[in-house]
């Protein structure tokens, strides 16, 4: 592999990858100007306010997508350990008063002008990157001692309490549960994984009935209906669009309940307006694109991992969890599964953050599965104790 490929790999493009990524993102377009077009129209005066800005944020989710997809795994190695002193700042300076800007009870931004950042967003892109390396770079001993695992721990820990402290119990869940995840594929010994497993799920529980409103939406979440036009009623809204779409839907742009029924109905709710308009056939084919994308991204971390990338292994692993998690948490929260959380669903809901974070995250496999196919062959697959086994074939393109 010479210098240049280090910039372009010679490869082709994953063209299975891209044309998920595209169906999905234009998926998104279309629900962001159908589920907003009526709220825009009352709120500011443009019905295509933000379906607008959502096409601006996903040009600026292309181009830093460019700039992620030519930064070779080696340099990430290298700038894993600045972009999670960045994350960390960020996180830090959000919860300043006057710096951090506060929506719905949340400070989870800090404000650009015209844009909007919301800090978890990068923090997850961050923990990836610092987390695949990390583990890369320690291949196959991983954590040699109980100091080295209290370090590792320590530093997760003061991610999940500063975004505890915004507060933002969805990213919460979902940065810490890729972070154990990425641990866990790494090859993480049992005596450090299952103390960890154990107190973090201790510490889920205490932080869910530790403060009133969280527990308020534990209680409103197995029974809306007892409180439908109070702390129940979003849940019961985003139902009744459930049962709206029965088979078909009701049509694209002839939804109800976004008519100012259905509160977030272009963010996290999204998926409830699709539902409600495109019926259940719809909701499985979405479903399907999503299972589809996920197991593309796992196909590509176990041709890495047999090709000894082991970072590109673990960080495409990584984006794969945290696609899966905000999925299952953001349709479970919609249909009434889960307790509502502010997680949007990947490429669909409307916001500038999680749409350029998401697009950085697939461009980042889009490179490792062109990057693997250029690795001679002479590259011996990895043989160890770690968890993660390498495919049977080590020639080829992704399958």
């Amino acid at each position: 592999m010479n210098k240049w490929q280090l910039i372009l790999p010679s490869a082709e493009p994953d063209w299975t990858l891209l044309t998920l990524w595209a169906v999905l993102v234009s998926i998104g377009v279309t629900m962001v100007a159908s589920a907003s077009i009526a709220f825009a129209a009352a709120q500011y005066g443009d019905t295509f306010y933000f379906v607008e800005r959502h096409l601006i944020f996903l040009l600026m989710g292309v181009a830093s997508s460019a700039v992620v997809f030519l930064i070779p795994g080696s340099l990430w190695k290298t700038l894993s350990v600045p972009l999670m002193v960045l994350a960390l700042v960020l996180l830090v300076m959000v919860l300043i008063p006057g710096v951090g800007k506060k929506v719905n009870g949340s400070q989870r931004w800090i404000s650009f002008g015209f844009f909007a950042v919301q800090i978890s967003e990068l923090a997850k892109f961050a923990v990836i990157v610092f987390f695949a390396s990390y583990f890369a770079k320690r291949h196959p001993s991983t954590v040699n001692s109980w100091k080295e695992f209290g370090v590792l721990i320590a530093l997760l820990g003061m991610i999940l309490m500063l975004l505890v402290m915004e507060p933002d119990f969805g990213s919460t869940v979902v940065i810490g549960a890729t972070s154990i995840a990425i641990m866990f594929i790494a090859g993480l010994k049992l005596r450090y994984f299952l103390p960890m497993a154990m107190g973090a799920i201790g510490v889920l529980a205490v932080l869910a009935v530790a403060s009133p409103y969280r527990l308020k939406r534990l209680v409103t979440f197995m029974d809306p209906w007892a409180d439908q036009f109070n702390s129940g009623y979003q849940l019961t809204q985003s139902l009744i669009a459930f049962g709206r779409g029965e088979w078909l839907g009701v049509g694209l742009g002839n939804s109800v309940q976004k008519l100012f029924y259905l509160p977030e109905a272009h963010t996290d709710f999204v998926f409830s307006i699709f539902a409600e308009e495109m019926g259940l056939i719809g909701c499985v084919v979405l479903l399907a694109l999503f299972a589809l994308l996920i197991k593309r991204i796992l196909l590509v971390a176990m041709r890495c991992y047999g090709r000894g990338l082991l970072f590109y292994s673990y960080a495409c692993f990584g984006v794969a969890i945290i696609f899966a998690l905000q999925v299952f948490i953001n349709i479970g929260v919609a249909c009434g599964l889960l307790p509502t959380k502010g997680l949007t669903l990947p490429f669909i809901s409307y916001g500038g953050s999680s749409l350029i974070v998401c697009c950085s995250m697939l461009a980042l496999v889009m490179r490792a599965s062109m990057e693997v196919r250029v690795v001679p062959a002479t590259r011996t697959a990895v043989t160890n104790s770690s968890r993660v086994r390498p495919t049977t074939a080590t020639t080829g393109s992704v399958a």
